[in-house]
């Protein structure tokens, strides 16, 4: 244990006194979290709607009124007026305005006569954030033209109550779970994987060879020392991140002992993750090209941004294995859901079985190749 102790001491005292390293790994997770959390989470506003008004009768102005009651509470869009339909589509095409709404010749008879009026909506639909956002804005509009001015006394038709579990969750909340899980896996890249190839590739781990020290104790002594980087990480990431994000849960003692436990196993298993690919690398430059790769690889597919029931059957087999996942489910369910230590035993035990296999597997080839 003494032994071991003196790696950590060792490790430890070369990151302290590399404060631009532990800057590079805390910020970096804390700016795509501020960046993204706002950039992707925001609603539709002000966007340029433009209306081609073909029938100039009593129904097209209740199309107008219901373009301004959209204007003045939700702000999706503005109404632009045009002449014809071609300006308005050619518009749509360059980018001038989002999208146009026609009113055809004839729209407020064939409401009268109830004979299928229509009116036609033109997106651009190499944006589909912004496609779909008018058009389902467009068909509440049109829900609500479609509704008889006196409501029959018997409901004739189903109605769908929807009853949300949790207060709204914006988007840097719900960035900010993956944000500690990219923090983590940064600190276990940085000052566990690179710094391990750069000590090898100096000779300094041969140097250990003629101590007492066995190889065992190596591996576990650097894995200690990069284990707790990444806790240090993963704690500062937490507190500042779930202030910034307005999460309140972290000051509940049992969540705190829960996110604790979900550190101190992601630690672990993303720095036995990163030993186990480097401990047969010998060139410096090898972690440093696989960064992006591995980021791509592990960081996406975990359900951080987008949701695993989405992917491709391929896709979802790289989750269901990817230390990513479970380390981002386990702190959605105490940072955003409240659920308790129950809700993440699956997790820890995923992740402690992974840095255990990862650390089992490590040290035989370590010998291997020293």
């Amino acid at each position: 244990m003494n032994r071991m102790m003196a790696i950590i001491e060792r490790e430890m005292r070369k990151f302290f006194r590399s404060p631009a390293l532990m800057m590079v790994s805390m910020i970096f997770p804390l700016v795509q979290l501020i960046v993204l959390g706002n950039a992707f989470g925001g609603k539709i506003r002000d966007a340029k709607m433009g209306l081609v008004d073909e029938d100039h009768g009593t129904q097209a102005v209740r199309i107008k009124e219901a373009f301004d009651a959209v204007r003045a509470n939700a702000g999706t869009f503005i109404a632009v007026p045009y002449d014809n339909e071609v300006r308005a589509r050619e518009d749509v095409r360059n980018g001038k305005i989002q999208g146009a709404v026609i009113i055809p010749a004839q729209y407020s008879k064939m409401v009268y006569e109830k004979n299928h009026p229509r009116i036609a909506l033109i997106v651009d639909n190499s944006d589909n954030f912004m496609s779909s956002t008018l058009t389902e804005k467009l068909s509440g509009v049109t829900d609500a033209l479609n509704q008889p001015d006196v409501s029959p006394r018997l409901l004739q038709q189903t109605a769908l109550d929807v009853v949300e579990l949790y207060p709204y969750i914006e988007y840097m909340k719900y960035l900010l779970p993956g944000s500690i899980a990219l923090a983590m896996f940064v600190s276990a890249m940085i000052g566990g994987g690179m710094l391990y190839i750069d000590d090898k590739a100096r000779g300094i781990h041969e140097g250990y060879l003629v101590t007492p020290i066995t190889k065992a104790e190596l591996v576990f002594g650097l894995n200690g020392a990069g284990a707790i980087k990444g806790v240090l990480t993963g704690v500062v990431i937490t507190m500042i991140g779930s202030l910034i994000a307005g999460v309140g849960t972290i000051f509940n003692p049992l969540t705190m002992l829960g996110l604790l436990a979900m550190i101190l196993a992601t630690s672990s298993a993303f720095n036995g993750m990163m030993f186990l690919m480097m401990v047969r690398v010998e060139d410096p430059l090898v972690p440093r090209a696989t960064f992006g790769i591995l980021n791509t690889l592990l960081f996406f597919p975990s359900g951080s941004i987008y949701p695993v029931q989405a992917f491709p059957a391929w896709l979802q087999g790289i989750a269901f294995v990817d230390p990513f996942t479970y380390a981002v489910h386990g702190f959605k369910a105490l940072l955003l859901k409240e659920s308790g230590i129950g809700a993440i035993v699956p997790d820890l035990l995923f992740l402690s079985i992974f840095a255990v296999g990862t650390l089992a597997l490590a040290v035989p080839l370590f010998k291997r190749t020293l």
